[in-house]
């Protein structure tokens, strides 16, 4: 793999992890048009999570803190007796809504994990996700204005958010569109829809590094270490789009794009 193709597919994946467009998507069209081998695009793929990772770490540094620390005094308090007390304080109720989430992500992912590769190297089925991913920005975009916090969430929204994710494991599909499409659909106001969608990617990322790891990892090489160290960047851009975007309600351009990106797979794949 080149510095080149190691740059683009880092930015790619940064912006794309994201801003509601599906990294899965467009790292597999670049893959296709690029024809990197598949071993390299494991690798890579490793990698490129490790980046996004960081980009999380570095925006959300103190929830994460505030979680880790919290997590700490729950176990305190289940070896002392007290049990779990989940509704204790918001921080804590957070961190089990994000477990609870990752669940059902979990399930989706280790069950259909060779249904979904599969679909990854099948423009048809990546186009139609690209399609699916404007339809589900559209409505989102549409919802009215909603009330409910972080704190005030049930478990149930959660699991439904973690149901979608896990949907969004489909290339063209998007996990930050249909993460985000879910928690609004639950009541949660943008600004709470947001936080809850960029953490609860945490344990996403981090499952689906440990999944590619396991299925071979070779190291990595300079070009890879410099395509994750350009994802980690661009994916701190990103966020703050999309905390902006998200907040103001403006996904339209997000859904016209993945539209018309989707149409034209679809028209490369029965023309080329």
């Amino acid at each position: 793999m080149s510095i080149f193709e190691a740059v683009v597919l880092g930015i790619v994946q940064g912006l794309a992890e994201f801003l509601p467009i599906s990294s899965s998507g467009h790292l597999a069209l670049l893959q296709f048009f690029f024809g990197i081998d598949e071993s390299d695009a494991l690798t890579f793929a490793v990698m490129l999570h490790v980046g996004t990772l960081v980009s999380v770490f570095i925006i959300y540094w103190k929830d994460i803190v505030e979680l880790i620390c919290e997590l700490g005094r729950v176990f305190k308090d289940i070896f002392t007796g007290k049990g779990p007390r989940v509704n204790d304080n918001p921080t804590r109720k957070l961190g089990f809504l994000i477990i609870v989430a990752t669940i059902p992500t979990g399930i989706i992912g280790i069950l259909l994990r060779d249904v979904f590769e599969m679909m990854y190297g099948s423009l048809p089925f990546i186009a139609s996700g690209f399609l699916i991913t404007g339809t589900i920005l559209f409505i989102a975009e549409r919802i009215g204005a909603n009330r409910y916090t972080l704190a005030e969430m049930k478990f149930r929204s959660a699991t439904f958010v973690g149901i979608c994710q896990g949907i969004a494991i489909w290339p063209g599909i998007s996990r930050s569109g249909t993460t985000i499409f879910g928690s609004i659909a639950c009541g949660l106001t943008r600004e709470s829809a947001v936080k809850f969608v960029f953490l609860m990617s945490i344990p996403a990322i981090i499952g689906a590094t440990l999944l590619d790891v396991m299925a071979g990892f070779d190291g990595i090489d300079l070009n890879v270490f410099i395509g994750m160290v350009v994802s980690a960047i661009t994916g701190i851009f990103a966020i703050k789009v999309m905390i902006k975007a998200i907040s103001k309600g403006k996904l339209i351009g997000f859904s016209i794009y993945t539209w018309g990106l989707g149409i034209f797979v679809l028209a490369w794949w029965m023309f080329m």
